[in-house]
């Protein structure tokens, strides 16, 4: 019987040791000694972390989009951004995102849809993004976690770029958001992943 084995790409860098620096409640840091494709050794810093999710959800006939403003402390700023959290240990993205809709704005999703799944900086982090989008929505009750504080609106598309141009708006995730609304807005169809 033969084995099914991949070769691994010529770029692979086997890990020789790996080093762990930090713990915290929501990523660890490691140092890893790496085999290069030449022989040689280096090291990588890598920031583990569980993973998040967000929500593009629109409301009023798709003419609104659902954000939420909070302070963001390692950018030492407010910022706005679409409705996200992160993933607890082992929980099914699609629920998290139902969860983390209704906790931030109030609005449960009666479907969501999964647009995409991107790292975020996989030059140093491993965490990953699962977005969906949502537009049948009911409104309920806001219920944040412990020390989480934020306000949420609902914002027109003029807005949502108003804000891109101000730097309201930066992070990858509602960026990405904003642009798929926009193909949405423009096509008709939203850029669903293969």
């Amino acid at each position: 019987m033969t084995e099914n084995r991949k070769e691994p790409h010529p770029f692979y860098e086997e890990t020789l040791e790996t080093k762990p620096i930090f713990q915290g409640r929501m990523i660890s840091l490691q140092v890893d000694t790496v085999r290069l494709p030449d022989g040689g050794t280096a090291t990588r810093e890598i920031v583990r972390h569980p993973g998040a999710v967000a929500v593009l959800a629109l409301v009023e006939g798709k003419s609104k989009m659902l954000v939420v403003e909070q302070y963001r402390k390692p950018l030492e700023r407010v910022q706005v951004e679409i409705p996200a959290g992160k993933l607890e240990p082992g929980e099914d993205p699609l629920e998290a995102a139902a969860r983390e809709l209704e906790e931030e704005t109030g609005y449960r999703a009666e479907g969501l849809t999964h647009l995409q799944s991107f790292s975020t900086s996989p030059g140093f982090a491993e965490e990953i993004v699962h977005l969906y989008y949502a537009d049948e929505l009911v409104q309920g009750e806001i219920h944040l976690d412990e020390e989480e504080f934020l306000t949420c609106e609902a914002i027109t598309l003029e807005q949502a770029w108003q804000y891109v141009r101000e730097g309201r708006i930066c992070d990858a995730k509602t960026l990405l958001a904003v642009y798929a609304w926009q193909l949405q807005a423009a096509t008709g169809s939203l850029p669903l992943r293969g």
